[in-house]
C-alpha cells in the first residue's frame, strides 16, 4: 500500500536558501542581481515532486530578506503585442505583471520598477507603459541588440547595453523576475550590471532556479520530472561540462544554461574585467537538494508527476493541442524509470468502475493508501460522488448515510436547469461542497464530512473522462493531484 509521505524539510530550506543568497552578495560588494526563474508564489510542481515543499516557499524566503531586497519585473514587449497568455492561470503576460506587483506588495516586498525588454514603440506596448506609469510604477525601456547574444563587442558597449535605460535601484539585493520564460530576465540583470560598472559601482549576478537540482544525479526522478514538465520547451538536463572540467565533480544543469555560459562569461569579463564563475552551476544559489531527507518519498512523488504529465499531454492532444513529440519525450522518461500507468494506483479502479456502470467514473487514492470511487448518477457527476465518498471515508461515516439532504440538492438542480439554462442537472464539485457546507449547519455527519476537507490535500485522483474546467479547478484548489483519460463524456464537438 502506498501513501503520502513527506521527504523535504521546508524550514531547513528557508534558512539555507536565504543564508546562501546573503553569502553570495558578500562576494560582489554593493549589489547582487538575482535572476529568479520558475514560479515564485505558486510553485505547485515543486510541491508535488518534493513532498513537504510549500508552494509559497520561495516568496517566504524572500520575505526574510525584504529589508535588503527589491524587485524588478521584466516583460518582453512582443509578449504584450501578441497578448501572450500564461497557460496555468489563463491571463495575459501584461495582466500578470499587475498581478505579480499586487502579490509582492501583499507580502510586504518592494517592487522598484518594470523593465520592458526588446522594446519597440507600438500602440499596445506604449499603452501598457502609460497604464503602469499612471499607477505610479516606474517603467524602463531595454532595446533589441543586433546579433544578441553572440555579438559581444556590440552588446557590451554604449550602443548595446549602454543604450538601455538604467532602472534605478536602492537596495543591495535586486530580484529580477517575469511573467514567464523569454521575458528577458538575464539580459536585464546584465544590462544593469553594465550601467553600474560605468558608474564605478561593484555589482554581481546570480541565478536562482529550483530545477534541475544540481546535486542530484542526472537520472534522478526529480530531475527527470523537470524534463517532463518542460518537454514542450526542448529543455534537457545534462552534466555541466564546465563544472566537471574545473572541479572534477559532476553537477546537473540544463542545456540552455550550458549553451549560453560561454557568452555570459564573455559578457561578464567585458563588464567586470573577469568572470567570477567557472561554470553555470557556480552561478546558481539553489539549496533544495540539501533539504531532501527521504529520497524514496521524493522519487515516488516524482514518478507520479511524470505519469500525470503523460496523461496531461494525451488530453492536450485530444483537445487539439499538445504534440506527439512532447508525448514521445515523456514516454521515454517513463521507460527510463521503468514506470507506467499501472504505477498510478487510482487508474485501474476508476476504469473498472466505469466498465461496471457504463458511465464516467472517478477514483481517489487517499493519503493513507485507501481508494474510493465515484460513479455518475442523476444527482451527481462522478467527480462529485467520489469527493463525497472520500470525505465520508475519512470521517468514518457509513456509506449508506446521506451527508447532503435531498431538500438541499433538489433546489440547486432546479436553479441550474430552470433558471440558469443548464442542460445537465448534476452537481459539479464546487456546488457539492457548497451544499455540504450548508448541510453542516444542522447535521452532525455533514459537519464531520465538511471538517475532513483539509485531509484531501495530496490525494491522487483519476477520471475516466476529461473533466470540466470547474471540476479541474476545484481539485487543484483542494490540493489534489488529478489525471484524466483522454476522452470526452459526449461526442459533441464543443466541450466547455
Amino acid at each position: 500500500m502506498t501513501m503520502f509521505k513527506a521527504g523535504f524539510d521546508n524550514d531547513k530550506y528557508l534558512k539555507l536558501q536565504s543564508s546562501k543568497i546573503k553569502e553570495r552578495i558578500s562576494l560582489f560588494g554593493e549589489r547582487l542581481y538575482i535572476e529568479f526563474g520558475g514560479k515564485l508564489f505558486d510553485d505547485f510542481h515543486a510541491s508535488r515532486v518534493l513532498p513537504g515543499f510549500a508552494p509559497d516557499s520561495k516568496i517566504r524566503m524572500l520575505t526574510e530578506l525584504k529589508d535588503e531586497a527589491e524587485i524588478i519585473i521584466a516583460i518582453n514587449s512582443s509578449d504584450i503585442e501578441k497578448n501572450k497568455v500564461r497557460g496555468d492561470i489563463g491571463i495575459t503576460y501584461d495582466l500578470d505583471v499587475l498581478r505579480l506587483i499586487d502579490a509582492f506588495r501583499g507580502w510586504g516586498l518592494y517592487v522598484g520598477s518594470v523593465v520592458m525588454t526588446r522594446y519597440k514603440s507600438s500602440p499596445t506596448a506604449d499603452a501598457f507603459k502609460q497604464k503602469l506609469e499612471k499607477l505610479g510604477i516606474k517603467v524602463y525601456k531595454h532595446y533589441d541588440i543586433e546579433g544578441y547574444p553572440h555579438n559581444i563587442p556590440l552588446i557590451v558597449s554604449d550602443e548595446g547595453y549602454g543604450r538601455n535605460e538604467y532602472a534605478e535601484t536602492t537596495r543591495s539585493i535586486v530580484i529580477v523576475t517575469g511573467p514567464g520564460p523569454g521575458s528577458g530576465k538575464m539580459a536585464t540583470c546584465l544590462s544593469q550590471i553594465y550601467h553600474e560598472s560605468k558608474m564605478g559601482r561593484k555589482s554581481g549576478y546570480a541565478k536562482f532556479e529550483t530545477f534541475p537540482i544540481w546535486n542530484l544525479s542526472l537520472s534522478h526522478p526529480v530531475n527527470l520530472a523537470y524534463e517532463a514538465a518542460t518537454a514542450d520547451l526542448n529543455d534537457v538536463n545534462m552534466i555541466d561540462p564546465f563544472h566537471l572540467d574545473t572541479y572534477g565533480t559532476t553537477a546537473v544543469n540544463y542545456n540552455r544554461d550550458v549553451e549560453v555560459f560561454p557568452v555570459l562569461r564573455s559578457m561578464l569579463e567585458g563588464i567586470l574585467g573577469e568572470c567570477p564563475y567557472k561554470s553555470p552551476t557556480d552561478m546558481g544559489v539553489n539549496m533544495a537538494g540539501f533539504c531532501i531527507y527521504d529520497d524514496e518519498a521524493v522519487s515516488y512523488a516524482a514518478k507520479q508527476e511524470i505519469i500525470r504529465r503523460y496523461y496531461g499531454v494525451l488530453c492536450d492532444i485530444r483537445k487539439g493541442g499538445g504534440s506527439e513529440v512532447e508525448l514521445g519525450k515523456i514516454e521515454l522518461l517513463m521507460r527510463k524509470l521503468s514506470c507506467s500507468e499501472d504505477d498510478r494506483r487510482c487508474v485501474a479502479p476508476a476504469l473498472k468502475k466505469a466498465e461496471l456502470t457504463g458511465a464516467p467514473a472517478v477514483a481517489i487514492e487517499l493519503n493513507d493508501g485507501r481508494i474510493v470511487t465515484g460513479k455518475t448518477s442523476s444527482l451527481l457527476g462522478a467527480s462529485s460522488a467520489a469527493l463525497l465518498n472520500a470525505l465520508k471515508t475519512i470521517a468514518q461515516i457509513d456509506d449508506a448515510v446521506e451527508v447532503i439532504s435531498p431538500e438541499i440538492l433538489e433546489p440547486i438542480q432546479r436553479l441550474k436547469t430552470e433558471n440558469l439554462g443548464n442542460h445537465n442537472p448534476r452537481l459539479h464539485t464546487d456546488e457539492v461542497l457548497i451544499a455540504l457546507a450548508i448541510s453542516a449547519v444542522n447535521n452532525q455527519n455533514s459537519r464531520k464530512a465538511f471538517e475532513a476537507i483539509p485531509s484531501l490535500r495530496y490525494a491522487e485522483v483519476h477520471s475516466t473522462v476529461i473533466l470540466s474546467q470547474v471540476d479541474v479547478t476545484t481539485f487543484r484548489k483542494l490540493g489534489m493531484n488529478l489525471s484524466c483519460e483522454p476522452q470526452y463524456q459526449t461526442k459533441k464537438l464543443y466541450h466547455n
